[in-house]
């Protein structure tokens, strides 16, 4: 069982966006269990965690399946000395509550829409990471209020292999009969309800229609690495769709860019904040070269 246990968190670790071991050396400070920044505040049913550093423009930042607020920790020392982070557990991740009802992100947003409503904070900037990225691009759809400039990592639209690589469900297949089967044995050895809650959601949704992305109208940095779980095609057409986007797709980088080279990911966020979005594209730049030439 030992065994087992541990291959299941491996396979959590390569197909959710949790931190890789090489990245799981404590910081300074105690992200995700600061008493001194840590607030609960009870949202849509369930107690929700989050905490506040820093001072500034507010910037929100949303962890993936499977993470919390610990695994945020680059992004969060980084940005603090310049914004107030607000950072949180997501439902049914590290102290925020699951509640009845199983996960949707739909909910998950509307959480972070109730947070946000709570603190008084519109126009936020956003950095969310797979999940994270999910859940910002539908707060952008449904709260646009709510989101200043956004940056997404490895979002998808949907969980087919048109958005994903094929063996992420033949990595994944797997491991769902064996929770299906421990459930149904009743093991208590691990919390297989939940586990099979996270996996859930990452094989049946989400379930966004491109055309909704027609409507964002806040400026979006579309990130993936060009090793990713998600297909460089659907990042595309994550930023194709995108009225106001730049793309990044990271050389050499996988999934995990946020922690794995934080110093160069935390600069490309940084300099898409700091900088007034303009997009001019190739054929202005042209026909403006060739009109001063003809002058």
């Amino acid at each position: 069982m030992i065994v087992l246990k541990h291959t299941l968190a491996m396979v959590l670790l390569l197909i959710s966006t949790q931190m890789l071991a090489a990245d799981s050396a404590a910081s300074e400070t105690s992200y995700g269990n600061n008493a001194d920044a840590g607030n609960t505040v009870t949202i849509n049913g369930i107690d929700f965690y989050y905490e506040v550093y820093g001072e500034g423009d507010p910037m929100l930042i949303i962890h993936g399946n499977g993470q919390s607020i610990s695994d945020m920790h680059h992004q969060v020392s980084y940005f603090s000395d310049h914004y107030r982070v607000i950072v949180t557990d997501s439902r049914g991740h590290g102290k925020s509550g699951m509640g009845e009802a199983p996960l949707i992100y739909i909910q998950m947003m509307e959480d972070y829409n109730a947070l946000l409503e709570h603190l008084g904070v519109s126009g936020v900037n956003i950095f969310g990471w797979s999940d994270g990225g999910i859940q910002s691009l539908l707060l952008a759809i449904h709260h646009p209020d709510k989101v200043g400039k956004m940056a997404i990592m490895g979002a998808n639209l949907r969980p087919d292999q048109t958005a994903v690589y094929a063996w992420v469900p033949e990595l994944l297949d797997p491991f769902i009969a064996m929770i299906d089967e421990m459930i149904a044995k009743e093991d208590t050895t691990e919390d297989w309800h939940h586990l099979s809650q996270l996996l859930n959601i990452l094989v049946t949704q989400p379930d966004i229609p491109v055309e909704s992305l027609h409507t964002i109208q806040s400026p979006v940095l579309v990130i993936a690495g060009d090793k990713d779980i998600i297909r460089s095609s659907h990042t595309l057409e994550i930023f194709d769709n995108l009225p106001k986007a730049h793309l990044a797709i990271l050389p050499g980088q996988t999934h995990w860019a946020p922690a794995t080279d934080p110093e160069g990911f935390n600069a490309l966020l940084d300099r898409f904040f700091a900088t007034p979005y303009e997009r001019p594209t190739s054929q202005q730049i042209l026909a403006s070269e060739l009109g001063a030439a003809e002058e």
